[in-house]
């Protein structure tokens, strides 16, 4: 099942049918441990209605309200080589070859919910920056107590040339207004996800691809889970969080994208996050 975000509520998509939720508390509804199972429930009390579909075209809103977005990074061998070669004049490289091997992954706080974009939205790039990537992420949300209940796609937008200036720059590099992107719904499904799962990852510039790539998640070094755990050492979320897992699908190092451009990010089961890229 997916569950959207509205204007006019929380939307139920289920077999192909349209649901309106009774339930208009966000945060209440998605921080349920056994939320499967409440959903599937609910839905039976529901009368589908055809007319929810075109809501979420045109009443989309992120899938998220009192939730924090973190990160997790150099979680595929892919980030890890492209990060050490965008620090390697700045004496970095070894920070990230060696956090790719340790026992604690790298994890940092990437948005509050409002720095973050839902699909149809404009993300943004830095006015200081001039090596800028979208990085296209399964993101799982879990609830206060730690479990993953469902996911989304989000993008992690990042300048990858003020990171690899110095390791210490990273806060800057992430996080920023509209550097976040989620949606376009909660994925919930019965089981979890499939590691076959692909990733993939389109961007446009005047009607023309620049840029594609695509990447399984069985391709992730660590599991789900174990990220999961880690953040949940110390930290509390008492409305859940969003947990992006990583990339491993990075541009070449001329790419930079430019504003106008046209981000899609694609993940079997949850559906699309599109997004145009400007600035301030």
């Amino acid at each position: 099942m997916k569950i959207y975000r509205t204007s006019q509520g929380i939307v139920i998509e289920s077999d192909g049918q349209f649901f309106l939720s009774n339930n208009h508390n966000w945060d209440n509804y998605i921080n349920r441990d056994n939320l499967y199972h409440e959903v599937l429930n609910e839905v039976q009390s529901l009368r589908p209605d055809g007319d929810l579909q075109s809501l979420i075209s045109t009443q989309l809103q992120a899938p998220i309200n009192g939730q924090e977005v973190w990160a997790s990074g150099v979680t595929y061998l892919r980030s890890r080589e492209a990060r050490m070669e965008e620090s390697k004049d700045s004496g970095g490289g070894d920070f990230y070859a060696k956090v790719y091997d340790a026992d604690r992954p790298e994890l940092f706080f990437k948005a509050t919910a409002a720095r973050t974009v839902g699909s149809g939205e404009v993300v943004l790039i830095r006015r200081d920056s001039k090596w800028n990537v979208p990085e296209p992420e399964l993101t799982l949300f879990c609830t206060s107590s730690g479990k993953i209940v469902g996911y989304t796609i989000g993008n992690d937008m990042s300048s990858r040339d003020i990171e690899g200036e110095n390791p210490l720059y990273l806060p800057q590099a992430k996080s920023y207004d509209a550097s976040a992107a989620l949606g376009p719904c909660v994925w919930v499904p019965e089981h979890p996800i499939s590691l076959d799962t692909e990733i993939s990852i389109q961007i446009k510039r005047e009607e023309e691809t620049v840029f594609a790539g695509n990447i399984q998640i069985n391709r992730m070094k660590r599991n789900l889970p174990e990220l999961a755990s880690w953040l949940f050492r110390e930290t509390s979320f008492p409305n859940g969080v969003f947990l992006m897992t990583g990339t491993g699908v990075v541009p070449p190092n001329e790419f930079t994208l430019e504003v106008g451009d046209v981000v899609s990010i694609r993940i079997e089961g949850i559906g699309e996050l599109v997004n145009i890229v400007g600035m301030r």
